[in-house]
């Protein structure tokens, strides 16, 4: 499903839009701190690359999901993380509630345009009080007329500098939790839109995240994506597809730095012999590679399964299984393979140091370890209930 003609088509032509279009250019957005997003986004779409498993009749390719998975794979080849994880909050995290849910004028306005590049997308869900647990969500849209009135805060908002519309979670009624909450199509030239600041991070540096103020933002209730109250289970079904794309993600990244590894500590010589002739080397960096290849076997079945029913808990499950292995694999790798570069290793440009600092985040962001944990406990049927009531 993943090894067709097609499939590999696919990949070279990303292989060499990375090889000439981005990695030409990481080091220097990773020093400005930010990535021309419009600029390369045009250029994505006019391949095509931003709507692969979208509506044809919005611009997309109609593709299955393994098309995806490919695409995100060889995004890995890129320098760094924060551009291939802005790519995917494009293509895998803001717009698939719109493509599946949003109504045709909704999609025709926002939808098309994003495939086409020619619009910049974020997600808004996390907030200062709220990052893993959804449902703490505080911002409100309360219904004035025809409009939605916003008012909240959006926090580690990737894209939030840039983008040009966001797909913000935000509670329409007093209700539980779980049904109170509606996604909503917001651009953000709209008045009452604050870009606050652009957040300093640890590592995914080119790609920029922000912090968001909503002031009585007024919006047409017809930006409403699907049904009111609905947004919650709409954004768990998102979460899917931003696991599994953030996993494929690390893969080819993670194979590259093994390979980079095996290059330099075979140059590197040590009391006369090369690095890679320590046995605790080459043995060490054997058990990496096959690590790298189970996590891609996980990707691919869940892949396989979400393709034949996305709503499926099993999907749920091992969606959440990927996204647990990526983050503790990618943490391995890079900390491994960073010690084995010595003091090259440690220096703040080397490729090491750099994947090191960004790919931490694959543990943390779309869901943190333990609350990945906490859902693959709960579809084994292990997770305790409450007690003492």
């Amino acid at each position: 499903m993943f090894e067709s003609r097609e499939h590999a088509d696919l990949r070279k032509t990303v292989a060499k839009f990375v090889d000439q279009e981005i990695n030409p250019h990481v080091s220097e957005w990773e020093a400005e701190k930010i990535f021309p997003a419009r600029a390369l986004f045009r250029k994505l779409g006019a391949l095509g690359l931003l709507g692969i498993t979208k509506p044809v009749e919005f611009g997309g390719m109609g593709l299955d999901y393994s098309y995806a998975i490919a695409f995100a794979e060889e995004l890995g080849r890129i320098d760094c993380g924060g551009v291939p994880m802005a790519i995917g909050v494009q293509t895998d995290m803001a717009t698939p509630a719109l493509a599946r849910f949003g109504s045709d004028g909704l999609r025709r306005e926002f939808l098309a345009p994003s495939i086409a590049g020619e619009l910049v997308a974020s997600i808004g869900v996390s907030e200062p009080g709220a990052g893993s647990d959804v449902s703490g969500v505080k911002t409100t849209a309360r219904k004035d007329g025809g409009d939605y009135i916003i008012n909240g805060t959006k926090m580690w908002i990737t894209n939030g500098m840039q983008s040009d519309w966001i797909c913000l979670l935000a509670n329409t009624s007093d209700g539980a939790p779980h049904k109170n909450k509606s996604l909503i199509v917001v651009p953000m030239n709209t008045p009452g839109v604050q870009r606050a600041r652009k957040i300093d991070k640890l590592g995914m540096w080119s790609s920029d995240t922000a912090q968001l103020f909503f002031d009585d933002v007024r919006v047409p209730q017809r930006y409403l994506i699907g049904q009111e109250g609905a947004g919650f289970q709409m954004q768990m079904q998102q979460f899917q597809e931003e696991r599994m794309f953030g996993a494929a993600m690390c893969v080819k990244g993670l194979e590259k730095l093994v390979q980079t590894t095996i290059d330099y500590t075979r140059e590197r010589k040590a009391f006369g012999a090369s690095l890679l002739d320590n046995q605790v080397i080459h043995f060490r960096l054997g058990e990496l590679q096959t690590e790298i290849e189970a996590l891609r076997a996980l990707i691919y079945r869940t892949g396989t399964l979400y393709h034949a029913n996305p709503d499926s808990l099993e999907v749920v499950k091992l969606a959440s299984m990927c996204k647990l292995k990526a983050g503790r694999l990618s943490r391995e790798v890079t900390d491994s393979c960073l010690q084995y570069w010595g003091g090259m290793g440690y220096t703040w440009e080397s490729l090491p140091a750099r994947l090191y600092r960004d790919y931490r985040l694959t543990s943390i962001g779309g869901g943190a370890d333990e609350v990945m944990l906490g859902i693959i406990a709960k579809l084994m049927g292990t997770l305790p209930g409450k007690r003492g009531a």
